[in-house]
Order: C-alpha cells, then sequence, then structure tokens
C-alpha cells in the first residue's frame, strides 16, 4: 500500500468532515473511553463519529489536524491487511505532529483488525470504531480488545429523533395543540418507511430501502461469508417477513423455505438465520416459558427498520405496528425481552420491569377488545405485573378490570414516551 495514497485519504477526510451537515442525535460518551459502534448499515454509526469529532472541535478539545479517520469501505485500500495498519499511523505522524484522536470506519473488513485496535488503546489513543455485524461483538474479539473498549449498538432515527429531523418541538402541552396533527401526520412516513435518515428527503424511498436491503443481503451476508445458495437465503429472508408477529421453530422455518424448492439443510438455516442477525438484519425473542434449549429454536423474529420489512409485505399495517413496537423494545431492554406463550399469549413481557404490552391495530372489535384483555390479565394472575399496556393505532383509553389497570394507548404517542 502506498503511502501516498494514505495520507491523500486522511486529507480528504478531514475536508469532508469540515463540511458535513449534522442531523445531531443523542449521545453520551465516557471521556476517558474508546468505543465500538456496531448496528444495522446506514443506521448513522459513521454520523456518530462525525458528530463527535465536531463535538471535539467545536469545544476546542481538537482542530481537524488532529483527526485521523480511516473509512475501510473505500476502494482505495480494499485490499489492505491487518499486518499493514499502522501505515495509517505511520503516514499521520508523517503530515501533523501530535496525537491524533482515531476513528476506524467499517473496520470488520479487516481480518485481526482487534489486536491492531487493542494496540492503540494500550499506547494511549483515542480510539472509535464502527461496524455493521455483531461479530465485532463476539467473545473472542472482546477477548483481545481486553475490556479497553466500550460497545454500542446503533439503531435507525427513533420516531422522537425523527420529528425533530422535521423541526418538530414536543412542548408540554402537545397532544392538545397543533403539534398532535404534525406528529400524527409524520407518522405515516416513519411508520412505513423507518428510521433511516439518508431516506427522509428522498422521493422514492422504497426504490433506496430495496437497494440498502440487497447491498446488505449481499454483501454483508452473502458475498461475505460464500454463500452458494444465494436463492435459499433470499427465500429466507421473505419468509421471515411474512412471518413477522408468529413463533416459529427452526422445523417449520424449514418446512416453508423447503416448500418453495429451496431445500437446506437444517444445519445451514441456523447458520443462514444467525448471518442475517449478525447483518443487523433481524433479531429474535424467545418465549419466556420454555425450557432453555427450546428458547434458542423456537422465536418470534423481526426486522430492524419498519422500511426494510415493508419492502416484503402486502397490505402490511398489523406486521409493520408489532415490528415497530419490538424494535422499540429492542432498542431498550436488549436481551431482557421476551415473548410469553403457556396456555397465554401475550406479545412482549419484560419480567425485569414486571410489564407486559400487547399490540392490536384497534380494539373496537369487542372480541378482539376481550381476547387483548384476557391474556393480560391472565399473565398478571401467575407474575405480580407493574405495567400492562395494549399499543393500537391511534385508540386510546384506561381499562379497569379485576383491580388491574391496563392502559391503550397509540402507537406513536407510545413512541414518545
Amino acid at each position: 500500500m502506498e503511502k501516498r495514497v494514505i495520507k491523500s485519504l486522511i486529507a480528504e477526510k478531514q475536508n469532508e468532515i469540515l463540511g458535513i451537515e449534522l442531523i445531531e442525535r443523542p449521545l453520551e460518551l465516557e471521556a476517558v473511553g474508546n468505543y465500538v459502534f456496531v448496528g444495522l448499515r446506514r443506521a448513522g454509526k459513521s454520523y456518530l463519529l462525525y458528530q463527535h469529532i465536531h463535538s471535539l472541535i467545536k469545544t476546542g478539545q481538537a482542530s481537524i489536524d488532529n483527526i485521523l479517520y480511516i473509512n475501510f469501505e473505500d476502494e482505495r485500500i480494499s485490499s489492505i491487511k491487518a499486518d499493514e495498519l499502522n501505515l495509517f499511523l505511520e503516514c499521520y505522524k508523517e503530515m501533523y505532529n501530535g496525537k491524533p484522536f482515531i476513528y476506524l470506519d467499517e473496520i470488520q473488513n479487516i481480518k485481526g483488525w482487534e489486536k491492531f485496535a487493542r494496540r492503540l488503546a494500550d499506547s494511549k489513543y483515542k480510539v472509535f470504531i464502527t461496524g455493521s455485524n455483531a461479530k465485532m461483538l463476539s467473545r473472542e474479539i472482546y477477548t483481545t480488545l481486553g475490556g479497553r473498549f466500550i460497545a454500542k449498538e446503533i439503531f435507525p432515527f427513533s420516531f422522537k429523533e425523527y420529528l425533530f429531523f422535521n423541526n418538530v418541538t414536543l412542548d408540554r402541552n402537545w397532544e392538545y395543540g397543533e403539534t398532535r396533527t404534525q406528529v400524527v401526520k409524520l407518522f405515516q412516513d416513519y411508520f412505513y418507511y423507518g428510521g433511516f435518515a439518508e431516506s427522509f428527503t428522498l422521493k422514492d424511498k422504497r426504490s433506496w430501502l430495496n437497494s440498502l436491503y440487497q447491498k446488505i443481503l449481499l454483501g454483508d451476508v452473502i458475498s461475505r461469508n460464500d454463500i452458494r445458495n444465494e436463492n435459499a437465503i433470499r427465500v429466507l429472508v421473505k419468509k421471515l417477513a411474512e412471518s413477522v408477529m408468529q413463533p416459529s421453530s427452526l422445523a417449520r422455518i424449514k418446512n416453508v423455505v423447503d416448500s418453495t424448492g429451496a431445500t437446506v439443510a437444517r444445519n445451514t438455516l441456523v447458520d443462514y438465520l444467525q448471518l442475517l442477525t449478525d447483518a443487523y438484519l433481524v433479531f429474535g425473542i424467545s418465549n419466556f416459558s420454555d425450557k432453555l434449549s427450546d428458547k434458542e429454536t423456537f422465536k418470534k423474529r423481526y426486522f430492524f427498520d419498519n422500511g426494510l420489512l415493508n419492502n416484503f409485505l402486502f397490505e402490511p399495517e398489523t406486521k409493520l405496528l408489532e415490528n415497530i413496537v419490538a424494535v422499540n423494545l429492542k432498542q431498550r431492554y436488549e436481551n431482557d425481552l421476551y415473548f410469553y406463550n403457556k396456555n397465554i399469549e401475550v406479545d412482549f413481557f419484560i419480567p425485569k420491569e414486571h410489564r407486559a404490552i400487547q399490540v392490536s391495530y384497534n380494539i373496537a372489535d369487542d372480541t378482539t377488545k376481550q381476547r387483548e384483555v384476557k391474556a393480560l390479565l391472565k399473565l398478571s394472575e401467575v407474575y405480580a405485573l407493574d405495567k400492562l399496556e395494549i399499543i393500537t393505532w391511534d385508540e386510546e383509553s384506561t381499562i379497569q378490570e379485576n383491580g388491574v389497570t391496563i392502559q391503550v394507548i397509540p402507537v406513536w404517542k407510545w413512541l414518545l414516551r
């Protein structure tokens, strides 16, 4: 790798960062911490790095000359190997004096990157890393990094951030004035097309989202893992989208995929599901009442963003509603999120919060209402629950029954709490 090329990359990126207009997001970092940001491609990891750099410059902690930022998806360094990574530091030192803040963007493309990152941390550099694969949080990498980095999972924009992007500020009484109308109107787009900031101003959001999906599937899953049965994994993703809301065993998923002619072995199916999870395309939640072995094989699976899920659906509203709730809860509770299915079916159960949630597009029909209420009441007889909710499209009320209070709340309002 020529130093001339690397020096050009360093200078180009410094100039680019200075000219970036940011949509600021909440970002709380430890002053002495090194960080690994991981999450879905285009969710905003790089922009959080830019935001951090702008903050350093604004507060006088650094100038742009103190920034060493490398994007490892730049084709000019696509062939670089782990034993060449120190060239970036050498080139920086030939260009500038002082110790840089180091930003390594999408470094998961470099096999063995974690040893270089550990050496930087041991040498007291401030290091910030991004990646689009959950393997960056694996036990092996964490062992190499040796506790020197803090991991943060980055999700696409929340609904509150989407409102901020659209210059909507929520004051104390926003629910009772013109702001409410704006919120409900903006939620339509967010609900169907998700939280990718790059798509917010586009007219043809669906084409952009489909392009992103192809990039994730072809680049982050199929090509990177040398998958030969491309048809099988495409069918698998489609069937997972159609099965959102429904608990599925590995055996059932295999039968569904096999029925399309895209036959796949059980072990291969397990591998494919893990790759899709590692790429932050889908995630699964387990049944709280299952024994440990079944928790891994029987799950409800959701997509990390409504826009990606919506690519696959016709008349998608009920699936998108539960999916957007699942994403919000996943971000908030991580691995403490479950569903409950043992003589009772409850969509979401957070035992450590004593909280249970049903999702129903509407409960105007009395049969639907009684079904949702009955499930929550039965679960409250098994576990002491402090918070019971039914999330709908636009209905709001309070239900009192058998000494139990259940809040019915519109999804757009629930997302802003």
